[in-house]
């Protein structure tokens, strides 16, 4: 799979080239009219904003991706894969436009566009028609074919080019392609469910439309990712059995989460949204957290799909507390420390946890990416918020015992703690404890962070970060052996 960071800094450019002349389009209007055709017949996103009138504002990640379908329609990528949360533009921006360019730009060349069912893939191949049927003759000197011009099946006048619009599994017999485009094959969680349904998909991608392509073709898959087995997980990963390492590596992905994560291809922070101007702002990225839960939010939002159960802490095993307990007979703090700072680094983890009996409960955390200082702030500030968590566990690496040595005379009861095996022998000593209802959580409605936590916990040990398990696993390791030590 090939990286979208290295050539981000050039696309970033373009990106803010790009607005000036979006500004000069829309608003002040001071380029004359042969001069904005001109910029269309070259400029993809400017020809998305001229062709849908002024209807169509791209913000910041529509320009980026159509940076990436310029390169299309150049041959400098032959195979990209978009990945989007739904309702951020980008069937708009791709599938109801990019065809009528791309067959504009050269007449002769063939498009087959396919989706999960033949209403979605009527609605872009008439979008495509209507563009060409508009504009064709203006930008490019083309004409709709008079003999073929149907909305799911056009060819241009005079060339051989043009357009099949069809659900998966429908007809394309004879037909070739330049572009093959795949916009969402999969509709829903039920399908997406469905092996059944996912090797169909396969079936028809593998033995009917990647035989359509003409030597030199391209293909363009854009998804909404529903489950790691999908289409894109299938081309991307080798270990499923379905491709070689070097098909998989033929493909440039460009993944845009709704919330920035690390190397976020716009540059953005960690956790700055994706599309905040159009209402998809930080509000929304917490309401729809709790509204959708943990794996459908890192799938459909992310586009990070994870298995339904995890191999050692699945879903269903995790309780949640509506009220705290009277008493507890023991509490602590456990952290997980960096190693190193910067955007780059894990994160920093402080979870309180408390003990009643046999039931362990979580009632507090800290997660952020934090230098050496602000992790002894975060550890004095949740000493503070919790002032019967005496004991205070701190992992005895990376800058735990820095940590130690700077708070130990200010703090009172911080403990280093060499942890014993490695992360997934502590996970396995306290799966068990979590399968048998023992552990409980705050309730997800009032508590965004805990989906995150529970998706962490569902990936265990193949997931990106590992920091929550391990403060969770320090923490419960401790109090399981104290409470023993207590009845032996």
């Amino acid at each position: 799979m090939r990286s979208t960071k290295s050539a981000f800094d050039n696309r970033l450019l373009q990106t803010r080239n790009h607005e000036s002349l979006s500004s000069s389009f829309g608003v002040d209007k001071l380029l004359s009219p042969e001069l904005i055709r001109e910029i269309a017949r070259t400029d993809y996103s400017f020809y998305a904003e001229y062709v849908h009138r002024g209807v169509y504002r791209p913000a910041r990640h529509h320009r980026l991706i159509c940076s990436y379908l310029e390169a299309v329609e150049r041959g400098d990528i032959t195979r990209l894969m978009i990945f989007m949360p739904p309702r951020h533009g980008k069937s708009m921006t791709v599938s109801e436009t990019f065809p009528s360019f791309f067959i504009g730009k050269k007449p002769h060349r063939r498009v087959i566009e396919v989706s999960y069912g033949q209403d979605l893939a009527r609605k872009f191949g008439r979008a495509n028609r209507q563009k060409v049927e508009e504009f064709g003759r203006e930008l490019f000197g083309i004409y709709l074919a008079r003999d073929n011009s149907s909305v799911v099946n056009w060819d241009i006048e005079g060339n051989r080019g043009g357009m099949i619009s069809v659900g998966i599994g429908g007809p394309i017999t004879g037909q070739g392609a330049d572009l093959l485009l795949i916009d969402d094959p999969i509709k829903n969680r039920k399908e997406a469910d469905s092996k059944t349904y996912r090797d169909m998909v396969w079936n028809e991608y593998r033995n009917t439309l990647y035989t359509r392509l003409h030597p030199g073709g391209r293909i363009i898959i854009i998804l909404t990712r529903w489950h790691e087995d999908d289409l894109a997980g299938r081309l991307l990963n080798p270990e499923l059995g379905y491709v070689t390492a070097e098909e998989a590596a033929q493909w440039t992905v460009l993944s845009l989460p709704a919330e920035a994560e690390e190397y976020d291809p716009l540059g953005r922070n960690p956790g700055d949204p994706l599309w905040p101007e159009h209402g998809f702002d930080k509000a929304w990225l917490e309401a729809t957290k709790r509204a959708v839960g943990s794996q459908a939010w890192a799938a459909l939002y992310q586009q990070r799909p994870s298995p339904q159960e995890g191999s050692l802490f699945k879903r269903h095993w995790w309780r949640f507390y509506t009220e705290l307990p009277n008493r507890f007979d023991e509490m602590l703090q456990s952290w997980d420390c960096t190693f190193k700072d910067g955007d780059s680094s894990d994160y920093v983890v402080g979870q309180v946890w408390g003990r009643v009996g046999g039931d362990f409960y979580l009632l507090d955390q800290v997660r952020d990416r934090m230098d050496l200082p602000a992790t002894m702030r975060a550890i004095e500030t949740l000493a503070a918020k919790w002032p019967n968590a005496y004991a205070k566990l701190i992992e005895d690496k990376a800058n735990g015992p820095a940590v130690i040595q700077m708070l130990q005379h200010k703090i009172p009861g911080l403990l280093a703690v060499n942890p014993e095996g490695g992360k997934v022998v502590r996970a396995a000593a306290v799966s068990p404890v979590v399968e048998a209802g023992n552990v409980y959580l705050p309730p997800p409605g009032i508590t965004p962070w805990i989906h995150d936590f529970m998706e962490e916990c569902a990936v265990f040990p193949n997931g990106a970060y590992d920091d929550q398990v391990d403060a969770m696993t320090q923490a419960l390791i401790r109090m399981m052996n104290r409470r023993v030590q207590i009845f032996v």
